[in-house]
């Protein structure tokens, strides 16, 4: 018979279904991806009342139903992060937030690392008007990276394991490289190769400064380790 089940998720995005419904996109602590249809949302008077849009961290009770759709029967809020709306940077970094969760992370299974990751994003872009930085976005990203497993080498050559002269990054290598191994690489200057290891190593809240130039190339390196590793290409990160 089918199941209810609860869990708590973030909403990563929302499409209008029908009539009244919404079809809804979720990053659940428990179950991983989820997607399910929310009846009668869009409704003038709904048992919901506004709690599934977008960026809110909502605790849901679900009925599992025979397709891909679970049915959300109830929702309550644990965090509505309010302030983001009213601030266009906060908004636009969460939003990307978002969609990368949406696009990396495709499995049914849960990763708690990840999940904790993006609530902490979306809480600290809501309490913290300075943290809607580029830095901040690409630690993001780069940390989600780790997350979903396909972070970067960056501790010694991903070709031949040299710990010295690490001045290019290949992502088809996996990482940064030394001068013998990098054909096919990009120059990485030493800013952003310390921004890298800084803000991997770092908590969300200590996001390291870096030049336009060194966030450009980490930029860079984050974006071409997704699009070979995780097939994926997420557009960059603006300043």
């Amino acid at each position: 018979m089918p199941a209810t089940f609860r869990t708590e998720a973030v909403v990563l995005r929302s499409i209008r279904y029908g009539e009244a419904d919404r079809i809804l996109h979720l990053y659940s602590r428990e179950r991983g991806r989820i997607g399910a249809i929310a009846k009668g949302v869009r409704r003038v008077k709904t048992r919901f009342g506004g709690r599934l849009e977008p960026l809110f961290r909502v605790d849901l009770l679900l009925h599992e139903g025979r397709g891909e759709l679970h049915t959300v029967t109830s929702a309550d809020t644990v965090d509505a992060h309010p302030s983001l709306r009213e601030r266009r940077d906060a908004l636009e970094r969460a939003t990307q937030a978002c969609d990368a969760v949406l696009r990396l992370l495709d499995s049914q299974e849960p990763n708690r690392a990840a999940y904790n990751l993006l609530c902490h994003e979306l809480r600290l872009l809501d309490v913290e008007p300075a943290a809607a930085t580029r830095a901040q976005a690409l630690a993001f990203r780069l940390k989600l990276l780790l997350a979903a497993g396909f972070a970067p080498e960056l501790a010694a050559c991903a070709s031949c394991g040299e710990r010295e002269h690490l001045g290019a990054f290949s992502a088809s290598a996996g990482g940064v490289v030394c001068p013998g191994c990098e054909a096919g690489s990009f120059a990485l200057d030493r800013d952003a190769y310390s921004f890298l290891v800084m803000a991997l190593g770092s908590p969300l809240t200590e996001t390291p400064a870096a030049s336009d130039r060194a966030l450009g190339q980490a930029d860079r390196a984050i974006a071409e380790t997704l699009e070979h590793h995780a097939h994926i290409r997420l557009r960059r990160v603006a300043a």
